[in-house]
C-alpha cells in the first residue's frame, strides 16, 4: 500500500446534534445512489425532537444496508438549509477541511470499490454489520489538498455537464408532451392551411361513447390498434453463469426510471435467451414496469437499441415506425391511470398485458400521426444523443473515480 494512505477515522468526527427546539422539519432520506430522498416515512405523532440535524458539509449514512444490498448509503450535504435525518443514521464531518476536502472523501465513498469493502467487511464481522469503527479504519489516499480540490474540479465539471444535459432532455420531453396535449387531447393540430384545427372550425363529430366531439375520421379504439405486438418477457436462472454477461441487453423493471434507454445494467448470452422466455424489443417501442417498488410500477421508457426484457417488463411495438412517439407520449402520460387500475384489480397491484392492450386512445388519421413524428422528431433525435453522451460522460466519471486508488503525494 502507498504512503500517503491513511485511516479516515483520524480525519472525521461523529456530530450529536439533535432537533431538541423543534426549530427543522425538513425530513429526508438516503437512497442507494448517494443522494437525499424526500422520505417516505410516517412520522405522525413521532417525537421529532430525537432525531439528528445535518448541516452543509455534513455526511449521513446508513450501517445496516450493507448487509442487506451490498452497498453503503453515505450523502454529502452541499446545500446550507438545515435538515433532519433518522436518529438510526450517524452525521459526521471532516475535523479540518485544509487537510480532508469534503468532497474529495464523498468521491471515494461512490466507488464500487468502496461498497464492496464495506459488504466484505460485514460477511467478515461476528455480528455481521458495518460499523463506525469498519468506517474509521478504512485506509484511503490523500493527496495534498491543492490535489484535492483539482481531482475534484475534474469530477464536478463531468457531473455538471450531465446535470445539463438532464436538463435539455427534460425541457425536450416537456414540448413534446405539450405538442402532443395540443394535437392529441385539445385537438388543435395543424389543418390543411396550417392553422389549429378545432378552433379553426375544422370539423368534428359527437362520439357517443366519450361523451364529447372528437375530429372526423378519428375514432375511439384500443392502444392494440396501431401497435404491432405487446407482450412481456422473463429472465434465465440467475444461477447458471454461462447465462450472464453477454452480448445481448437484458432490460428489467427498474431501468424505466432512466425514461430513454441506451445500454442496460445487464447482459445475456445466446444460451440465457435460449433458455427463458425472455423476448428481444426493436427500437423505438415502449416499455412499461409492469411491477417494482415505489414508483417503479407504471413507469415507461423508450427505447433507443433493442433490448431482451423480464417477465416485469411489458413491451409496445408500434405497428409503424411513424406511431412509435405518440404511443411512448401517451403511454408517458397515462403514469397515474395505469397505477390505479393496477391497483384496483390485481391483489399485487400488477400491470398485464391485457391491461396495455385494452388501454382506450382515441386514434388519429394515418396524416396526423405521420406529422407528428415529422414534427418531434428533431426532438427525441436530441434526447437520444444528449442520452448516449451522457452514458460515455458517466464512464468518464466511472474512470476518474476508480484512479484514486493509484494516487500518489
Amino acid at each position: 500500500m502507498k504512503s500517503n494512505y491513511r485511516f479516515i477515522g483520524d480525519y472525521i468526527q461523529k456530530v450529536e446534534h439533535r432537533n431538541r427546539d423543534l426549530k427543522i422539519t425538513r425530513l429526508l432520506g438516503l437512497s442507494m445512489t448517494k443522494e437525499f430522498r424526500e422520505t417516505t416515512s410516517n412520522i405522525v405523532g413521532t417525537d421529532m425532537s430525537v432525531y439528528r440535524v445535518m448541516s452543509k458539509y455534513q455526511f449521513a449514512c446508513d450501517f445496516m444496508s450493507p448487509i442487506r444490498v451490498n452497498k453503503l448509503p453515505v450523502v454529502l450535504k452541499l446545500d446550507d438549509e438545515p435538515n433532519l435525518v433518522s436518529p438510526a443514521y450517524p452525521v459526521f464531518e471532516i475535523k479540518d477541511r485544509n487537510e480532508l476536502d469534503p468532497e474529495y472523501l464523498m468521491m471515494w465513498f461512490r466507488r464500487t470499490e468502496f461498497d464492496r469493502y464495506a459488504a466484505f467487511k460485514c460477511d467478515a464481522a461476528i455480528r455481521g454489520g458495518y460499523e463506525w469503527k469498519d468506517l474509521c479504519e478504512t485506509q484511503i489516499p490523500i493527496p495534498s489538498i491543492t490535489k484535492q480540490i483539482e481531482i475534484v474540479k475534474e469530477y464536478n465539471v463531468i457531473q455538471n455537464r450531465i446535470a445539463i444535459n438532464h436538463q435539455l432532455i427534460h425541457k425536450l420531453e416537456e414540448a413534446a408532451q405539450t405538442i402532443y396535449k395540443q394535437w392529441f387531447v385539445d385537438f388543435e393540430f395543424p389543418d390543411k392551411n396550417g392553422r389549429p384545427y378545432k378552433s379553426s372550425g375544422g370539423e368534428m363529430v359527437f362520439n357517443e361513447e366519450l361523451q364529447k366531439e372528437i375530429p372526423l375520421g378519428w375514432v375511439n379504439g384500443f392502444l392494440s390498434m396501431i401497435s404491432k405486438k405487446i407482450y412481456s418477457g422473463g429472465t434465465p436462472s440467475t444461477e447458471v453463469v454461462e447465462y450472464w454477461n453477454g452480448e445481448f441487453s437484458w432490460f428489467s423493471s427498474g431501468e424505466t426510471g432512466k425514461k430513454y434507454i441506451h445500454n442496460t445494467e445487464r447482459t445475456i448470452t445466446k444460451e440465457g435467451i435460449k433458455h427463458s422466455t425472455t423476448k428481444r424489443v426493436k427500437k423505438l417501442s415502449t416499455v412499461i414496469a409492469t411491477a417494482g417498488q415505489g414508483k417503479t410500477r407504471g413507469q415507461s421508457a423508450l427505447l433507443f437499441n433493442e433490448v431482451y426484457i423480464n417477465q416485469s417488463v411489458i413491451a409496445i411495438e408500434p405497428l409503424k415506425v411513424e406511431y412509435s412517439f405518440f404511443i411512448f407520449l401517451d403511454i408517458n402520460s397515462r403514469y397515474d391511470e395505469l397505477r390505479n387500475d393496477s391497483d384496483s384489480q390485481s391483489i399485487r397491484g400488477s400491470i398485464n398485458t391485457n391491461d396495455i392492450k385494452g388501454l382506450k386512445v382515441v386514434v388519429p388519421i394515418e396524416d396526423v400521426l405521420v406529422s407528428f413524428y415529422e414534427t418531434v422528431s428533431s426532438f427525441f433525435e436530441i434526447i437520444n444523443n444528449k442520452t448516449l453522451q451522457n452514458q460515455k460522460l458517466s464512464e468518464l466519471k466511472d474512470l476518474l473515480l476508480s484512479k484514486l486508488a493509484t494516487l500518489d503525494n
